[in-house]
């Protein structure tokens, strides 16, 4: 027996003998199994593929125009049409640094170590660039690192850099105060370790230098991988002059579950209906009271100048003809709420903010047209990256590489990546959300919490794709609960074996604000509602079964005396 499970034991006599329990954030396990032997390539191309990745920040699973009726993608929407499409793509920590941290070093956030947005080390991480340039590839990053170190150095594995420090701004004269201005002070970027003044609007300055990269910058001699990390479309989104109007006039459709109403939040979590009135929620939205449409509009309109760049990229592989010898990956590091459940951004295991849009484009590898329903993560995009190299992959890569998938070797009913385990940890400067874990298997999604007093939640996605009725107490998935919350628990462990939940130096009160005027905090979930001395008072110290289900159906006591005291 663990030690978690003893202090369970204990806990539960304890509470029956009201006394005082202690609680501990690390649960030792048994040491984890043995990494498996480096696997090696699927492919061993004869002449290596160039490779382009273009992240973008913040952007929502269907935000391409060949889903959302009305917005214009068209270079996005020409690569699903003569590229790979894959619905079902996800991020296993909904936030940019760990999910960033975790697409560059093949790892999950429990193991990399950059849980959060704040000032995180990345002392002892490998990024999976550096594999490729052992194997005879130029590299180069232009954009948004944000991740780690607050700083914008020049990273290892990448013989060409470009980048800002944290969030950046969408303009070189964004939030720079007056005074400084009239000096000719302007926002930076780093490049190659130089400091140098902004020139224009963020995405077409970085579009530029890697642009100019690609034509004249690197070894032509050589296969290449491209990073290209995008400050947009994350808040507060801004595009440039020439897009500013763009969708004045669009209809946007806002989520049914967005209603604050009485069925939409029976079964949900108290903290989901008290984040509804914060910084991200939508009745209090980023302590602003811009209407969640509107902001929407802008956020298409960011877009736009993105969709230029991807243009001016595929236009350059087809005129050097390079098209066919180039790997072009578009994708998001997490998705967006778009008032979904009464919230916006991302951090939840919600499917608006774990799921991403993700296009592949490579007319001498892929298939044309393909939408592949396989479930793929960003934990597996540098197995894939080093597959398409043909570069054999570290042993500390957690992660799948789908290549055999997106080629259409491997039939999507043959792609087994796993359990989807999902882990986002609370943060002191955004307190409305909090520490999440949540597994998905067979389309069945459990979620629990820790550190606050509230519901669990299981989704039957096959039947409710908008997670709109929370099965946690329906007696017909009280297997599937069960057995969730065990394989949940055992893959969270670490590669030491343990269970930690990390959290960063607090300096503030945090982003705490509410409307006073918005919504009301959420309530207790009815079945939680008891009374003195009832005859269930003790059940809930002990595991779930089905002889406890029966019990609580009696309406009688149900109490483990093996459990109590070792019997």
């Amino acid at each position: 027996m663990n030690r978690f499970s003893r202090r369970f034991r204990l806990m539960s006599a304890a509470g029956a003998l009201a006394a005082i329990v202690s609680v501990q954030t690390v649960a030792a396990l048994p040491a984890a199994p043995a990494r498996a032997a480096p696997s090696q390539p699927s492919r061993a191309p004869s002449k290596p593929f160039n490779v382009i990745y273009v992240l973008v920040d913040d952007l929502r699973f269907d935000s391409m125009g060949f889903l959302t009726p009305g917005l214009k993608t068209p270079n996005i929407d020409f690569m699903a049409r003569n590229g790979v499409y894959f619905p079902n793509a996800v991020v296993t920590s909904s936030l940019c640094s760990p999910s960033r941290a975790t697409i560059l070093t093949g790892e999950t956030t429990r193991n990399h170590g950059i849980v959060d947005n704040n000032n995180s080390s990345e002392a002892g991480l490998t990024f999976f660039p550096e594999y490729l340039q052992k194997a005879g590839y130029q590299t180069a990053f232009f954009g948004k690192w944000h991740m780690g170190q607050n700083n914008d150095n020049p990273r290892p594995g990448f013989n060409k850099w470009v980048s800002f420090k944290g969030q950046g701004t969408y303009f070189p004269n964004d939030y720079v105060p007056p005074d400084l201005l009239r000096k000719g002070v302007l926002n930076r970027l780093n490049v190659d370790g130089t400091e140098v003044n902004r020139q224009g609007y963020i995405t077409d300055e970085l579009t530029d230098y890697a642009m100019d990269w690609l034509t004249k910058g690197r070894d032509q001699s050589k296969p290449f991988f491209l990073y290209l990390s995008h400050k947009g479309v994350h808040t507060d989104p801004k595009p440039p002059e020439r897009y500013l109007h763009q969708y004045d006039n669009l209809p946007v459709t806002l989520p049914a579950s967005m209603a604050d109403t009485p069925e939409n939040y029976q079964g949900k979590p108290r903290w989901v209906k008290d984040q509804r009135n914060s910084w991200h929620g939508v009745d209090f939205m980023f302590n602003g009271n811009e209407p969640l449409t509107s902001y929407i509009r802008r956020y298409f309109a960011t877009l736009s100048p993105i969709d230029d760049s991807l243009g001016r990229i595929l236009t350059y592989l087809k005129q050097n003809k390079l098209d066919r010898n180039t790997v072009v990956i578009f994708t998001s590091d997490n998705g967006f709420q778009f008032g979904d459940h009464g919230l916006i951004d991302k951090r939840t295991a919600y499917e608006p903010s774990v799921r991403v849009p993700f296009v592949m484009y490579a007319p001498g590898l892929l298939p044309k047209g393909v939408t592949n329903p396989g479930l793929i993560r960003n934990l597996d995009l540098a197995p894939t990256v080093l597959d398409i190299a043909g570069v054999p992959e570290p042993s500390q890569f957690e992660g799948k590489s789908f290549l055999p998938l997106a080629e259409g070797k491997l039939p999507p009913s043959q792609w087994k990546p796993g359990d989807f385990i999902y882990e986002y940890y609370w943060e002191w400067n955004y307190p409305e959300t909090p520490t999440t874990f949540a597994i998905e298997r067979d389309r069945v999604k459990y979620i629990q919490y820790y550190g606050v007093w509230d519901t669990e939640e299981l989704y039957d996605l096959d039947k409710d794709p908008n997670e709109m009725n929370n099965l946690i107490n329906n007696p017909a998935y009280l297997d599937r609960k069960i057995e969730l919350r065990k394989a949940l628990f055992e893959q969270l462990a670490n590669r030491t074996g343990q269970h930690v939940i990390p959290y960063s130096e607090k300096f503030n009160e945090g982003v705490v604000k509410r409307n006073k005027d918005g919504s009301k905090p959420g309530e207790f979930p009815p079945q939680w509602m008891s009374s003195p001395n009832r005859y269930d008072r003790y059940n809930d110290l002990f595991p779930d079964s089905r002889e406890k289900l029966d019990a609580d159906r009696r309406k009688v006591p149900y109490i483990r005396w093996d459990l109590l005291f070792g019997a």
